[in-house]
C-alpha cells in the first residue's frame, strides 16, 4: 500500500491556515473564521499538484486564552506536525508583520530537521511585497509571498518548490491482503456490494433475507493492492436465529469480523440505524476493528435536499455514539453511487488503526490535554497522570500510568480519547485506554 507524502501547515492563530488549505483543495471544507483558534481539530486533506499527490494537515489545537495555554498548544501542534510531516509550511501574516510568537515557532521548527517553507500570507498586491523583508530575521529561509484568500502571489511557485523536495514513496509490501468483512443485517445489500466490486455475480443476490449462509472469501486486486472481501451472513436478532445451519452461519459471521482488518457495516437507508445495527457495530468495536458505516439504498430515498445527508449523519452519531469515530458513506450498491469512495476510506481506516505514536509525543499530547482541562476532584482527590505509552495497534492501544483508577471518570476518559483523535486523527478505528496504577505489575 503506497503512502502519500505529508505536508503540514503550522502557524499562530488567524494567519490564514484554513483559508490556504481551502485554496489548495478547491473548496471550503476547512472552517474559516476571523476568530483565532477556530480550527480545533487536526484536519487531513488530499491534494494534487502537477501530477503529485500528497496529504495536507491543517493543524488545529489552538485555543484562545492566556499566553501559556496558547504556547502549549502551538508547541504541541508543531511537534505533532514535525512528527507526521515530510515538509512543513510555516505560515505568517504579512499584514500584521513579525511577532514574538512567530519567532518562538521558528525556534521550534529549527529543531525538526524537516524542510520548512516560510510563507508570508496576505500579500495580495505587488505593492505589499516589501512586507516580507522583515521575516528574513527569522533565519529560517527565504520568505514565500502568497495570498491564500485571492489565490494571487506565489501559491503555484510555492507548490512547485514543495513537490521538488517531497519524498518519492514506493509501494510498501504488505505481508497479507487487507481483509474486509462486509457486515450487516440480512438483506441490506451486502452481496450486491461485493458483486459491484467484483463486476460479476459471484455471490447470490436475492430479496429473500438470509440467502448468504457462509462467510464467503473473495480475492480482489485494485491498483496493485490485494484485498480479501468476506461477504458475511446477515446477523439477525438472537430470538430469530434458529439453531442449526443459520446459527452456525451467524457464528462464522462474527468470527469473520474478528479476523478482519476493516469491517463495513451496511445499514438500510430506509430503516436507519436499528437496534440490531447498533449491536453489530458493538461487536465490531469490541473486536477492536476499524469500521466504515455504509448507508445503502440511498438512491431509494425520495425528496432529498442539500441537508439530508448531514441530518442523517447527525442522527446516526446520536443513536450510535459508540460508532461516532466511523466515517459514514451514503451509497447504492445497485447503481454504483459513491462506491469509488469506499476503498479510499478503507485505506484511511486501516492506516489509522495501525498508526504508532512516539512516547515523547504521546506524553506531550496527554499532558497538554490535562493542563488545559484538569480532571475534576472526586471525594477530595484528583486524578494524576504520570506517564503514557502506546502498547499496540489494531486497535491503537495506550497505557496510562495513574495514581488511582477510581478517579478516572468515563467522561474524562472520553475527553482524553477525543484529544488523542484531535491530535492524531485515528479516523475509523476504536481506541483502547488501559489504566495502570503506580506499582501495578506488567501484564503479559
Amino acid at each position: 500500500m503506497s503512502k502519500k507524502p505529508v505536508v503540514a501547515i503550522v502557524g499562530r492563530p488567524n494567519v490564514g491556515k484554513s483559508t490556504f488549505v481551502n485554496r489548495l483543495i478547491g473548496s471550503r471544507e476547512s472552517i474559516v473564521d476571523d476568530m483565532p483558534g477556530v480550527t480545533r481539530d487536526r484536519l487531513y486533506f488530499d491534494v494534487e499538484w502537477s501530477g503529485v499527490d500528497f496529504t495536507v494537515i491543517d493543524t488545529g489545537g489552538i485555543i484562545p486564552g492566556i499566553e501559556d495555554e496558547i504556547m502549549l498548544s502551538i508547541s504541541s501542534q508543531v511537534e505533532i506536525a514535525s512528527e507526521q510531516a515530510d515538509v512543513i509550511i510555516f505560515l505568517v501574516d504579512g499584514k500584521e508583520g513579525l511577532t514574538p510568537v512567530d519567532e518562538d515557532i521558528a525556534n521550534m521548527l529549527r529543531k525538526t530537521r524537516k524542510p520548512v517553507f516560510l510563507t508570508v500570507n496576505k500579500i495580495d498586491v505587488p505593492q505589499k511585497i516589501d512586507f516580507i523583508n522583515e521575516f528574513y530575521a527569522l533565519g529560517i529561509g527565504e520568505p514565500n509571498p502568497i495570498s491564500a484568500m485571492h489565490g494571487t502571489g506565489g501559491v503555484g511557485d510555492l507548490l512547485d518548490k514543495i513537490i521538488e523536495v517531497l519524498p518519492k514513496y514506493k509501494e510498501n509490501e504488505i505481508q497479507k491482503p487487507i481483509r474486509i468483512a462486509v457486515t450487516g443485517k440480512p438483506n441490506v445489500g451486502k452481496s450486491s456490494l461485493v458483486n459491484s466490486f467484483l463486476g460479476e455475480e459471484r455471490v447470490i443476490v436475492s430479496d429473500v433475507a438470509g440467502t448468504t449462509r457462509d462467510a464467503i472469501d473473495t480475492k480482489l486486486k485494485i491498483d496493485g493492492t490485494e484485498y480479501i472481501l468476506v461477504d458475511t451472513a446477515g446477523i439477525r436478532k438472537k430470538a430469530r436465529v434458529e439453531y442449526g445451519v443459520e446459527r452456525f452461519s451467524v457464528d462464522r459471521a462474527i468470527k469473520a469480523i474478528k479476523n478482519a482488518d476493516v469491517a463495513l457495516l451496511m445499514i438500510d437507508a430506509a430503516e436507519g440505524m436499528t437496534d440490531q445495527d447498533k449491536k453489530i457495530g458493538n461487536i465490531i468495536v469490541e473486536a477492536g476493528k476499524a469500521v466504515i458505516i455504509l448507508v445503502n439504498k440511498w438512491d431509494l430515498i425520495e425528496k432529498k435536499t442539500s441537508t439530508t445527508i448531514n441530518e442523517f449523519t447527525k442522527k446516526i452519531k446520536k443513536e450510535a455514539p459508540h460508532l461516532d469515530f466511523a466515517q459514514i458513506l451514503f451509497i447504492s450498491a445497485k447503481t454504483g453511487q459513491r462506491l469509488h469512495k469506499i476503498f479510499q476510506s478503507i485505506h484511511e481506516a486501516y492506516d489509522f488503526s495501525h498508526k504508532e505514536i512516539t512516547t515523547s509525543l504521546l506524553n506531550r499530547t496527554i499532558m497538554e490535554a490535562y493542563a488545559l482541562n484538569p480532571a475534576p476532584f472526586l471525594k477530595g482527590k484528583r486524578l494524576k497522570i504520570y506517564y503514557s505509552t502506546q502498547a499496540g495497534v489494531a486497535p491503537p492501544t495506550f497505557i496510562l500510568f495513574i495514581n488511582d483508577k477510581k478517579l478516572l471518570s468515563q467522561s474524562y476518559e472520553r475527553y482524553l480519547e477525543n484529544k488523542l483523535r484531535d491530535a492524531f486523527g485515528f479516523f475509523g478505528t476504536p481506541i483502547r485506554l488501559i489504566l495502570r496504577e503506580k506499582g501495578d505489575k506488567e501484564q503479559n
